[in-house]
This record gives C-alpha cells, sequence and structure tokens, in this order.
C-alpha cells in the first residue's frame, strides 16, 4: 500500500493545499495520503522539523514523507529525495532534513525531475509530487536524481549542563498549549543520577515531580512529563499551560538537581 504524508506551511484555507493533493491523485490515484499538518508557521521549518522528527517512526516502512516547507524555486537550494531508516523524504535542502535526522541518510539524491513552467512558481505540486509518486510506486531513487555527499544543516540550540543544573529552552508549543523543551529523557536520566530536582521557569514557578500522564494532577493543576516526543514538558491538566504560565518559543527552563 502506498503511502504519502504530507507536511506544510500550506494552510486550510487557500488552494493550494487542493491543488497539491490533486497533483498527487492524478499520478497515483489508489494512494493513501495521511495529511500530519498543514499549518506550520510559514518558512518554520524548526517547527516542521520537529514535527516530523517525531512522527515519521509511527508509519510504515517506504511510507514517503513530502516535505513542503519553504519549497519556492531558488538558484541556491537543491530539492532532494533522501533515504533515511526506510523511509523517503522529499523536500527543500534548506537545513530542515538536518533536523529530521540523527545521523546520515543511507542515500540522498538531488532530484533532476523536468519542471513544467506553468508551475514554475509551485514546484511542490510538479517536482516534488513526482518524485514522492514515483518512490511511492517502489521505484528506484536513483532513477529521479543524481548523488548528493550531504544536507544542508541547521543547528539546534542544546540544553547546557554544569554538574548539578540543566539549562534548556521552549522549542515547542502544542495544539494543547503544552509547553515543550529542548530536554530530552536520555538527557535528564543522564545528568539526574536519581537525585531530587526543582524545575524553574518564568514567574519564579517551580515543579518538583515527574508526572507520568496528564491527569496524575488535579485539573488546573501544572504538571511536567516525558511525552510522547520524549522531550521534557511542561502542561497543566486540562488547561493552557503556555498562556497560563506565560510560557513563549525561546524562554528558558533551568533544572536544579539536590
Amino acid at each position: 500500500m502506498a503511502i504519502i504524508t504530507l507536511t506544510t506551511d500550506l494552510g486550510d484555507k487557500d488552494i493550494y493545499q487542493a491543488a497539491l493533493k490533486g497533483s498527487i491523485l492524478k499520478i497515483l490515484p489508489a494512494v493513501t495520503i495521511v495529511d500530519i499538518t498543514h499549518t506550520v508557521a510559514a518558512f518554520n521549518i524548526q517547527q516542521a522539523g520537529f514535527i516530523l522528527k517525531n512522527s515519521f517512526n509511527y508509519f510504515p516502512p517506504e511510507t514517503v514523507h513530502l516535505i513542503g516547507i519553504d519549497t519556492v524555486f531558488n538558484d541556491d537550494t537543491k530539492f532532494l529525495a533522501v533515504k533515511y531508516q526506510n523511509h523517503y523524504f522529499v523536500g527543500a535542502d534548506n537545513g530542515i532534513f538536518s533536523l529530521i535526522f540523527d545521523d546520515e541518510p543511507e542515500e540522498i539524491m538531488e532530484i533532476n525531475i523536468l519542471q513544467d513552467l506553468k508551475f514554475l512558481h509551485f514546484p511542490l505540486a510538479d517536482i516534488f509530487v513526482k518524485a514522492a509518486c514515483h518512490l511511492a510506486e517502489g521505484k528506484p531513487i536513483e532513477d529521479i536524481g543524481v548523488p548528493v555527499m550531504g544536507v544542508e544543516r541547521k543547528t539546534t540550540l542544546q540544553p547546557a549542563v554544569e554538574r548539578n543544573q540543566i539549562r534548556g529552552m521552549v522549542i515547542y508549543i502544542d495544539s494543547f498549549q503544552n509547553v515543550i523543551t529542548n530536554i530530552t529523557k536520555d538527557f535528564f536520566n543522564r545528568v539526574q543520577e536519581g537525585r531530587r530536582f526543582v524545575l524553574y521557569f518564568k514567574r519564579n514557578e517551580t515543579i518538583t515531580h515527574l508526572s507520568w500522564h496528564y491527569n496524575e494532577v488535579p485539573e488546573g493543576e501544572k504538571l511536567c512529563l516525558f511525552g510522547i516526543s520524549d522531550h521534557l514538558e511542561i502542561a497543566i491538566n486540562k488547561g493552557n499551560a503556555a498562556g497560563l504560565l506565560g510560557l513563549n518559543l525561546g524562554d528558558s527552563v533551568i533544572i536544579d538537581f539536590q
């Protein structure tokens, strides 16, 4: 069963999403199209990278992930088809791939499919679709491009650590307004070494206990836990943590170990 996922910043109110899906279905009428999201903030590859990094492994092997973030034609940007952990990714080489992959991909091809001039301003519905459908049909990745050695790199800020402290930051706020930090579960456990901790964040708020699930505290109470992404989250049970706690992207969080 051919599956193509879509992660874009196209939104839901214009014709672009329909044009993209229609272009896929013209080539592969029986394909399964899965919308991961179309509400990434415009050109925000950091946000898209976080979403894809934490979602693609839930799909079956050989799934094709079409990435529509900052895909307008640019002489300085390559369009790539990439194989990584038995999944395929099609997108612009604008740094997005380095935010998704933890290690080197198996194959990287610069797509050399000819552009239809009527799609010159919207290669997503032409070059990207043709490449994604080719891969979804099980055809060789080598047929649609030429090998390149690597992908454009984008660095992400990592948490800083001292013997008794981690300094992290807010990197994502989900649709439930849960606040996700750049502190992973593995990183936290390595530094904690079983010690008690105090999590500090804006307005001198603190949390001193890791929860297993959101309902572990009464409704309206704050908590922290490692969510589905294995990143430390600050949340309010059935509440708006980002708004009520005044937390925004880029805000600092500090964990002191005792």
